[in-house]
């Protein structure tokens, strides 16, 4: 492994511009496809089940950054040391961090699991972007580049790890990795500058059956149920509209649901203005809350009402976000309203002089 001095005279590769480490470093973010870009100008990587994290290191000072800002160099200690003892004066580098399976393949409950118990020395963050070295910011050179000076940045071994990447055969990569179980990949333009926000240089391809929904609200347990009974979601359209998308009441422990309960407990609310809704009237016991958690889950597919099928819960999502949950809607052609939360008035009938009102059974949602 090359070790860099503090810093480097000359630039370290075609378009970089000598700058300090900013502040503030927005991530590039991943347009949707459903099919592989063609061609051999587009390197293929395996897309983690992890979270996304920016590390920006000077000296021995380490920020660990997600993808809302917050800084995690507290709560991972020990991916910070490793980070803070590369032989690298300054760098910033954008990966994933991920928790590995017997198999050797990323699992997100895993890495909940290790994260909640403190067990940072057992993840890795594995690294696939450079985004600045030694004084010289990488951004505007090319993405091939860019990659060859973080594979020469990165140790053989230990918790830091480069991602690898093919060139070409995007296709053919993407069957591959869905015949291993793995959640997809992400194809980038070789020759593509990094820029903050999504756009079609990084295509996700996911092998289908794992989305990021909003956490809308709440209905309550059932029977000897603890916490809540489900949890009903939701995704912004490409126009920001807020759409309905089900509920999910499975893949929950006994302590997740009564975590889950505290947690939605502190941000109830009202229910979202003009939720947009196709399909089945909503539970009318739903508890809302401020649209403004992400929760990952796994599921068998969409009913042309734009709903989830057999949803399973595998977790929140602390690195990201709810405003980035986008998706197009799943039927286009299907008929969708605004959703009302008041109770549908009912005709009023006269009544005859002396009768007994009637028993008000209406009720709002809370």
């Amino acid at each position: 492994m090359s070790k860099f001095q503090p810093m480097i005279k000359d630039p370290p590769a075609p378009g970089a511009v000598r700058r300090a480490v900013p502040d503030a470093l927005p991530p590039q973010l991943c347009a949707t496809a459903t099919q592989a870009p063609d061609g051999a100008g587009w390197l293929t990587e395996i897309k983690f089940d992890g979270y996304r994290l920016i590390a920006a290191m000077e000296g021995s000072a380490v920020r660990l950054l997600t993808r809302n800002g917050h800084d995690w160099a507290d709560r991972l200690p020990a991916v910070r040391a490793a980070f803070a003892a590369l032989p690298v004066q300054s760098a910033v580098f954008d990966g994933e961090l991920v928790a590995l399976d017997a198999a050797g393949v990323s699992s997100f409950p895993a890495l909940q699991a290790a994260l909640k118990a403190g067990r940072d020395r057992s993840l890795h963050f594995y690294a696939f972007d450079l985004l600045h070295l030694a004084g010289w910011d990488l951004r505007t050179c090319a993405l091939r580049d860019r990659k060859n000076l973080l594979a020469a940045a990165i140790p053989a071994t230990g918790l830091i790890r480069y991602s690898a990447h093919h060139e070409g055969q995007a296709a053919e990569l993407h069957r591959n990795a869905c015949g291993m179980g793995l959640e997809g990949v992400i194809c980038k333009r070789a020759d593509a500058p990094y820029r903050a926000g999504r756009s079609g240089d990084w295509l996700k391809l996911k092998c289908g059956g794992r989305e990021e929904l909003v956490v809308l609200g709440w209905t309550p347990p059932g029977g000897s149920r603890v916490g809540i009974g489900a949890l009903h979601l939701g995704y912004h359209d490409p126009d920001g509209g807020l759409h309905y998308a089900g509920a999910v009441g499975t893949g929950f422990s006994d302590d997740e649901l009564r975590r889950l309960r505290k947690v939605l407990g502190a941000i109830q609310d009202g229910p979202p203005e003009g939720l947009l809704t196709a399909g089945d009237p909503i539970d009318p016991a739903i508890t809302w809350v401020r649209p403004e958690l992400v929760a990952e889950i796994k599921y068998t597919g969409w009913s042309g009402a734009g709903r989830v099928r057999h949803g399973v819960y595998l977790g929140l999502r602390g690195d990201k976000p709810a405003t980035e949950v986008v998706r197009p809607t799943a039927d286009p052609e299907a008929a969708r309203s605004f959703f009302d939360p008041r109770p549908p008035r009912r005709p009023r009938l006269a009544r005859p002089r002396g009768a007994i009102p009637p028993r008000r059974t209406d009720s709002t949602i809370g």
